[in-house]
């Protein structure tokens, strides 16, 4: 043949129907795909987790194939995966968005900050969180986004198949990192027992998923590798088994059953008994209740003459389910001997966290109790619940707010809702939950152990050491009996104008009123039981059998039957709330549902030694008035003149904590108001967040390429520079959508881009590289300048958005990464060396 003769031209090879490694990778990416579901089951256990898995992973196989088809690039791939997110994102991972237009906007809006803010959102919901609001976000990108990936990475011929094992470990560890701080109960086998067993068996199923995986991928690539040098040597390729490859297939089998071992027995048996460290148990709620008042020190100031009738909310029945006992406003734990506080400080109690509540919580065992709220005039973040919440129902212009902004402590039972600085009037919301059947006060028992917190005052001790009688719970039950009986309500300090009964008095009947000071600190509950010891040594109070001397109401006397809980063995905390219904005439009570101040009560909770707690109420009597005064004592015998009374007598003010909601006015005033900084910095700080994500890949790629364009500009040599010119020349064409094979010389490649100057650069590039002539740097300038005129012509010529695709492109960065294309290329004799030129050639 001539050589002028040119060569005939082969047939197109259409590609085969089957590819192993495609079919292998396939089969890797499903097993994953099960795998990171059963890991992420806890989270969600939801059949909307499953319709989520079965969809995302479907239209990632799609999006996969038909990139591998058609041989999409990176921002194909990525813009179809973003089409999907924003197609499938509503009905599979915001479905309570479905509906009207309105709706769809809105959930368009979660969509978007699920994306964002919804793996931080994921730790700060009870589990499992279901449908809730946009919590499905994020596991829509991991089936979506992580499965398209995982089966490009899995069938890629290079290398870089290799990394679809950390993408698919990533996908397995999303259910493990943001799932449950606690592991599976042991599984027993007889006499053995496997600790954690559900976790280990995802971790080792994924651990053997990837081992064969690769295993197989070596194998392949050895196997395919002998095949190609076979042919290019045409030496016959024993298929038989050595004794090597026996002995390394020995040693893989040996080491993966050590490390199995390892996984299955030794590490779940040393790690029985330790605590699980997951993402939620080192990020708790974004609310501070240590800077809110006490809602115990705000309790005095809902009798005042202008709140005391005032109708603070509503509770009506609900369908299905009855009504509770009592209302729950807020569970206070946390004692400093000045103020009692939500938080489990003091260490009576274990208060847990508020954390988000999704679609249902699991409330345990109970009779089922229901209550639709209406909120009137109450304010504030103390929100009413009903027993143990199972799932709450928001309703109104704020519904899908106080959804959001709603935080639950399960182990109080208490709720708190931060949505605009706390509830409003015209919120409204359904509670379902249920109340535990809970024994009597003295048939209960002790827990017992150490119980930490402040101690007891000495005139609280000494008053039940001397009327204790029994132990445990009949013990306690008698005291707290005996301090209502001699205690006597009162919730002022003074009367009302010209001696006139304030307010709440009025609606007791024959009341006489006494003096009482605000406070629940130590030294108010000393001072309470210094007087009734002082009282029962009086001879008239025992002649008169009157011993009432304790003034005080439900804050004080909730907080001395909590000490006086601990002191005898029991956990103890204190309840502000109110009560639907009191079988005690002189109880408290909202009529008919409608709860105002004057019909709020505190009341004290001990735990027994089942776990429950028990309600104790504790409102003293106001039948007996007290008699304050003292016995009399002889006069002295150098009698003085006494003058006449001239002035009132004063009662002394009473010790009070320093936590009042008065003072805390008064600072809040005094302090510059800051609220609107953190909303703004917040949005701020979202938006910023999302511009990043959205425009942060494309300045990664303009930065990549401005620092290499940079590094080969300023070259040492002005050789160097002009090879680096070139270099950015080639790189500019592959972006441009145009081919660079290897294989060709830099006049071969400036004839196939047909550009202006594209052969005169490469001419000077062979001249800089192979010469010896001496080359200065203004020929380097001006070979840069041609450069940068051959870089914005190749980046027009196909319009301004291909130009700016172009600019943003990949390919020249991933370009040294990719394997030898030609035939020439791809298989090399052994034993031979290509000859290599003096400075590296594209």
């Amino acid at each position: 043949m001539s050589a002028l003769t040119p060569p005939a031209v082969s047939p197109r090879v259409r590609p085969p129907r089957f590819v192993p490694r495609v079919a292998a990778g396939a089969v890797f990416a499903a097993v994953i795909v099960a795998i990171a579901a059963v890991a992420a089951w806890p989270i969600y256990r939801s059949t909307s987790q499953l319709v989520l898995v079965a969809v995302g992973a479907g239209v990632a196989a799609l999006i996969a194939s038909a990139a591998w088809r058609w041989r999409w690039n990176g921002w194909i791939v990525a813009g179809a995966l973003a089409v999907s997110v924003l197609l499938l994102g509503i009905p599979l991972a915001v479905p309570s968005r479905l509906g009207a237009p309105d709706q769809l906007m809105r959930g368009l809006g979660e969509l978007a900050s699920g994306l964002v803010l919804g793996w931080k959102d994921l730790v700060t919901v009870e589990l499992p969180v279901g449908s809730y609001r946009n919590l499905l976000v994020p596991a829509l990108v991991v089936f979506l986004v992580g499965t398209c990936v995982v089966l490009l990475l899995a069938w890629r011929e290079g290398r870089a198949a290799y990394a679809a094992v950390p993408v698919a470990l990533g996908m397995v560890s999303f259910g493990l990192f943001f799932g449950r701080t606690t592991v599976s109960a042991p599984l027993r086998i007889g006499p053995v027992a496997l600790y954690a067993p559900v976790e280990t068996a995802i971790g080792v199923a994924a651990l053997l998923a990837c081992l064969l995986w690769l295993a197989w991928r070596t194998h392949d690539q050895r196997v395919r590798a002998l095949q190609r040098a076979a042919a290019s040597s045409g030496v016959r390729v024993s298929r038989r088994t050595s004794p090597a490859d026996r002995r390394r297939t020995l040693l893989g089998a040996g080491l993966t059953a050590v490390a199995l071992t390892i996984a299955v027995v030794v590490v779940p048996f040393a790690a029985r008994g330790a605590d699980r460290d997951v993402l939620r148990s080192a990020i708790g709620p974004d609310i501070d209740l240590s800077a809110e008042v006490s809602p115990l020190a705000q309790y005095r100031a809902l009798f005042g003459d202008e709140r005391v009738g005032e109708l603070l909310f509503r509770v009506d029945p609900v369908d299905g389910a009855a009504l509770p006992d009592r209302v729950r406003l807020a569970t206070l734990d946390a004692y400093d001997g000045e103020v009692y506080r939500p938080g489990g400080g003091d260490g009576t109690a274990d208060a847990g966290r508020f954390v988000r509540v999704p679609s249902a919580l699991d409330a345990g065992e109970g009779e089922p109790v229901g209550a639709a709220i209406s909120i009137e005039a109450w304010d504030g973040i103390w929100m009413p619940t009903a027993g143990r919440l199972r799932t709450v129902d928001f309703g109104g212009p704020r519904a899908a707010t106080l959804a959001d902004r709603f935080y639950y402590n399960a182990t109080a039972a208490a709720g708190v809702q931060t949505a605009g600085g706390g509830l409003q009037p015209g919120d409204r919301f359904v509670l379902e939950g249920v109340e535990p059947a809970t024994a009597e006060l003295s048939e209960l028992e002790a827990p017992g152990g150490p119980l930490g917190g402040v101690a007891t005052p000495e005139s609280l001790h000494t008053w039940m050491d001397r009327h204790g009688t029994g132990t445990g719970g009949a013990r306690l039950d008698g005291l707290v009996s005996l301090m209502r009986e001699r205690g006597y309500l009162s919730h002022g300090l003074a009367a009302g104008e010209e001696d006139s009964l304030p307010a709440w008095a009025t609606q007791l009947s024959d009341y006489s009123f006494q003096p009482s000071a605000s406070g629940h600190s130590l030294a108010r509950v000393e001072t309470m039981f210094s007087r009734l010891l002082e009282r029962e040594t009086d001879p008239r109070a025992e002649a008169s059998g009157n011993f009432v001397a304790a003034v005080g109401d439900d804050e004080q006397f909730a907080v001395a039957a909590a000490l006086m809980a601990r002191e005898l063995g029991f956990p103890a905390r204190v309840v502000l709330g109110a009560r639907l219904d009191a079988t005690d005439a002189e109880l408290s009570a909202c009529d008919e549902g409608a709860c105002r101040a004057g019909d709020l009560a505190a009341w004290t909770e001990v735990q027994s030694a089942d776990g429950e707690w028990v309600a104790v109420d504790v409102t003293p009597q106001y039948d007996q008035s007290p008699s304050l005064d003292v016995t009399e004592q002889r006069d002295p015998e150098n009698v003085t003149e006494v003058r006449p009374d001239s002035v009132e007598a004063v009662v002394p003010p009473e010790p009070t904590q320093e936590d009042s909601a008065s003072d805390r006015a008064a600072e809040e005033e005094a302090a510059v108001d800051l609220a609107w900084l953190w909303p703004v910095l917040r949005i701020a700080g979202v938006v910023t967040l999302v511009l990043a994500l959205a425009f942060g890949p494309f300045l990664i790629v303009l930065g990549a390429k401005a620092s290499r364009r940079r590094s080969r500009r300023r070259a040492a040599a002005p050789a160097s520079r002009i090879a680096g010119g070139w270099d950015e020349y080639v790189d500019a064409a592959v972006d441009a959508g145009r081919d660079a094979p290897r294989a060709l010389t830099r006049s071969e490649l400036a004839e196939a881009f047909a550009s202006p100057s594209g052969a005169a650069l490469a001419t000077a590039a062979d001249r800089a590289v192979f010469s010896t002539a001496t080359l200065d740097a203004a020929e380097a300038e001006e070979y840069w300048a041609t450069v940068d005129a051959e870089r914005r012509a190749l980046r027009r010529e196909r319009g301004f958005w291909r130009g700016a695709l172009a600019t943003v492109s990949l390919r020249s960065l991933l370009r040294p990464l990719a394997s030898e294309s030609g035939a020439g290329l791809r298989i090399a004799e052994r034993g031979r060396r290509r000859a290599e030129p003096a400075r590296p050639m594209p």
